[in-house]
Formats: structure tokens, sequence, C-alpha cells
């Protein structure tokens, strides 16, 4: 099974300010030892109240008193509480990356989900029209579908839409992979969302395995994010690009991740198949294992859309290329696109195996 090393969260507010608290989920010294959540809106929101009251207070007792007797004391506690307000402001207007300059999935046509995916599993939990479906996970069975053809290379894209709530120890996912076809021996290009609990945010995590598996002798190459939205308000677009030198994954055609061809040992070339899914994945999926899926808040749901594929199906004609990631045609990011990425990591990553102490970096030698 999937085994990550403990990590220091990251408390940020969706779409915010790139302002973090990094606080241990325990207190070493806690003699309670428990999990601490603390967000910067828990902190803004407690100083922003008291200053509201203290400015209220000092405003009733003011009307009883001679106005230059409160003048000194009401200047400075005003401002104070405006630049609180301004802040709350730039808050809730929120803070995303800057333009990429150019977005890769203009050029690759929606298609429709039956003209690209069959079910795979849990067919009773899955809902399906032509242009979207819906799959969900209970105590009885979560579900999955499975594109009809292998792609050697090629863009693959999804609107997903998660649940709110407590959603502790359930994936959500959008990958590719041909663990069917070389089990225990197998590769894998993964979009994750790990579920969580209420008072945390959705980790997006990305991940490449080259010939490998759950099986005890896994190599994963874990990149994981927080996001600058919320992902269970609406329908974001999530996808990953894979050429025969490179895979980069979007987020709503931002960069987020660039994984390199350094060497043959080291990235995918077998054919893949691509897949959604939504399991229950309590021993590893959140906190490291520690929180599990709990069924009082069943059903668990996914929902899925605009779903963009194109791809050079394998076996097909050799000429094939996959969609171009930039402007340019060159086959590389632009300065622009590469900005955009670093914008991403600078302020949402916030697990980066290449920086891991605890691997085993002969494992790794990409890094």
């Amino acid at each position: 099974m999937h085994s990550y090393p403990h990590q220091p969260k990251i408390h940020r507010i969706y779409g915010g300010p790139s302002i973090s608290l990094f606080i241990p989920s325990v207190l070493p010294h806690s003699s309670m030892h428990k999990p601490v959540f603390i967000t910067f809106f828990n902190i803004w929101s407690q100083y922003a109240f008291n200053h509201l009251v203290l400015f209220v207070s000092l405003l009733i007792v003011c009307s009883s008193l001679p106005s230059l007797f409160c003048l000194p004391f009401m200047a400075p506690i005003f401002s104070l509480f405006l630049s609180f307000v301004m802040l709350s402001w730039s808050i809730a207007q929120g803070q995303g990356p800057p333009s990429p300059g150019y977005s890769p999935s203009t050029s690759v046509r929606t298609v429709k989900f039956d003209q690209v995916f069959r079910n795979l599993w849990g067919p009773q939990h899955q809902r399906a029209d032509q242009d979207s479906i819906t799959i969900w996970l209970d105590k009885t069975s979560g579900s999955g579908f499975k594109s009809i053809q292998p792609y050697q290379s090629g863009y693959f894209g999804a609107a997903m839409k998660l649940q709110p709530g407590y959603t502790a120890g359930v994936i959500t996912s959008f990958y590719l992979s041909n663990n069917e076809d070389h089990p225990g021996n197998h590769d894998e290009i993964d979009i994750e969302f790990l579920g969580t609990t209420p008072d945390e945010l959705y980790t997006l995590q990305t991940n490449v395995y080259i010939k490998g598996s759950g099986d005890g002798n896994i190599i994963g190459r874990e990149m994981k994010f927080h996001l600058w939205f919320d992902p269970t308000q609406d329908f974001h677009n999530y996808a990953a690009l894979w050429t025969p030198s490179e895979i980069i994954f979007f987020v709503d055609d931002v960069p987020i991740r660039r994984y390199t061809r350094k060497s043959e040992a080291t990235f995918p070339t077998r054919p893949m198949w691509v897949y959604g899914s939504i399991w229950d994945a309590s021993t590893w999926a959140t906190d490291n294992g520690r929180y599990k899926a709990n069924y009082n808040y069943q059903p668990f749901v996914g929902k899925y859309t605009n779903f963009k594929i194109s791809g050079c199906i394998a076996g097909g004609p050799a000429s094939c290329r996959p969609p171009s990631v930039s402007p340019s045609d060159t086959g590389s990011l632009s300065q622009q696109q590469l900005a955009a990425m670093n914008w991403v990591q600078r302020n949402y990553l916030v697990y980066d195996y290449c920086q891991d102490p605890k691997r085993d970096h002969g494992q790794i030698p990409e890094c």
C-alpha cells in the first residue's frame, strides 16, 4: 500500500493571499497530544472581532465624554480596524496564479463520456449521460471507469467537482495506468484528490510510477498541492500532458508540475489506459491513515464532465504527435507558463518527493 512520511500541515484559505502557517499536526509538548487545526482565517477573524468590539465600546464610552479625550484613542483603533477590513476584502477577492498566456485545452476538443469510456467496476454506483458522469462510494462499493483504448501519449483532461465536508480516507482520481496489463510492474500518471476533514483543505496529489506498484516495492514520485480555490464549489479542469519527453500536470490550464524524461529507467513509455475512480484508501490517504473513511457521511460523490482526450493510440501511426504544450509548438513550456508554474509551486506546493530526506534518493536518480 502507499505510505507517505508525516508532513507538517500548510494551512491556507482557498483563494487567499499566500500567507501560510506551518504547524505540526501534533504539538510535541502537549500533554493532550491532540491534532491542531488552526488557519490564518481563524486567527484573522479573532483579531478582527476583538478590534471591532474594542472600537464599538470606545464609541459608546466616548459618546458621553469630551471629544478631545477620545480622539487620541479612537484614531489608531479605527485605523487598525480598517486594515483588517481591507485584508478581509483581499481574502474574499482571492488571488490566483499569473496567467500562463496559453491554454493547451483549447486545442483539444471535448468528447462525450460514452465515446471514450466504459464502466470498469461498481456500475450501480455510476450515473452517466453523454457529457458527464457521477460516481460515488458507500460502504458497499466504490466505482470506476476506463477508456476504451490504450494510449501511447497525449493530452488527458476532465473537469471535476469534489464533495465538501468529511471525506477523509476517500480518493477521487483521474489517471493513466497499465496495471491490468502489467500487474506488480506497472506505470502510472496520477491526478488524485486526497480526502480531508472539514477543517482542512483538499490535497491534490500528482504522481508518476515507472514499473512499480503497491506490492512493497513501489517508488512513488509524489508532488502534492493545495489549491487557490475551493474544488468543492464548482467544476475545475485537471489534466496531464504526456509526451515522449515530459509529463506536465495542469489545473485550469495552469501548469503546476513538469516531470522530464532524464533516462529510460525513470520515464513511463509503455501504453496506458485512462481511468477515473472513487475508492476507500483509509490506510494512507488522509494524514498517513490517521483519519479513516466514515460511512456516516456516505455517499461520497465525485463528478466529472468536459472530458478532453487527444492521444496517440497504442499501435497507431508512428507519425502521431500529442498536442503542443505551448503556443510556440516547440514542445516546451513558454517563459510565461514557467512563471505561472513557479508561482504555484512557491505558494501551494506542500510536498515534493525530491526534497524528502526520508526517501532513498538512490531510487529516484532524476532528483
